[in-house]
């Protein structure tokens, strides 16, 4: 069966996700304040502002997959607010769910807060750090709330084409990380990020939450010296954890227990390809 998809927000991760849905056959509808020029051919782009009152565009009948995953125009709590409580409000007040099978919802792995390098699972009660994290929570308690058939994928930090300033801050010796106690990390290729949403997507039947995170979570500072080592970079120093973080194992079990295989295991392996692809950079 055709789907008909209709995307909240549609970026870097957004046209990716499109793109595969596309490959299917699917009919894509993409909403954002600013509907590129260019980007996927085959998406219907749909002009809006989910976050003003009277800012939507009639939304397209009869979708049969929600996607939403904005990005907020500034940082800070009002913005975020505003795409992810009354931004995802306002768009289901609008939306036709008569034949609406699956929202999926695109949150973070900010949602768990310190756990001082332990395993966290879906399971793990949630304790956010910063103000993105407690408004991503709320959000995905509101769309709960609504009891239609919904997920929400937890993502860690995505890598992948143009995401590389990472590399720029090691090359420049802007880049440190904490040695002890540890700061773990948590990565996900970004095109394995995409392929997680449309698996879950069209997922018969899916958990209200899954983690999104690839099978290798590492030490922040072994993970920048390997990066450096690949770039041929100076080592990093050692610098204070990120903030509003916390040092965590992220687990991916449940997701691979639905049948999501990932292509992007270790982000040490998807960093040198990266770097194999910009810079003709030895993949080992």
């Amino acid at each position: 069966m055709t789907e008909r998809v209709l995307l909240i927000g549609c970026g870097d991760l957004g046209q990716r996700v499109a793109q595969r849905f596309l490959a299917r056959g699917d009919e894509v509808h993409a909403l954002r304040r600013n509907p590129p020029a260019g980007g996927p051919p085959g998406i219907r782009w749909l002009r809006g502002d989910i976050a003003r009152p009277g800012g939507l565009p009639a939304l397209p009948q009869g979708v049969t997959r929600l996607i939403h995953l904005p990005a907020p125009g500034a940082r800070g709590d009002a913005a975020y607010r505003g795409v992810f409580i009354d931004g995802l409000a306002n768009v289901l007040d609008a939306l036709d769910a008569s034949r609406l099978e699956r929202v999926v919802f695109v949150s973070s792995s900010a949602v768990y807060g310190e756990h001082h390098g332990d395993w966290v699972t879906e399971d793990t009660p949630p304790a956010p750090l910063g103000a993105n994290g407690r408004v991503l929570l709320e959000a995905e308690a509101a769309l709960a709330a609504r009891r239609l058939p919904s997920t929400a994928l937890r993502l860690a930090g995505l890598y992948g084409p143009g995401r590389l300033q990472l590399i720029d801050r090691l090359r420049g010796g802007g880049a440190g990380a904490p040695v002890q106690p540890e700061h773990w990390a948590n990565r996900m290729h970004i095109d394995d990020a995409a392929a997680a949403v449309v698996h879950l997507a069209l997922l018969p039947e899916a958990a209200p939450v899954y983690i999104g995170c690839d099978d290798t979570p590492l030490p922040l500072h072994a993970l920048y010296a390997e990066l450096a080592r690949l770039a041929g970079a100076p080592a990093p120093g050692v610098a204070p954890a990120p903030a509003h973080v916390g040092s965590k194992k992220l687990s991916n079990a449940r997701l691979r227990a639905s049948g999501f295989t990932l292509r992007w295991p270790d982000s040490r392996l998807g960093y040198a390809a990266l770097l194999a692809d910009r810079d003709g950079a030895p993949q080992a």
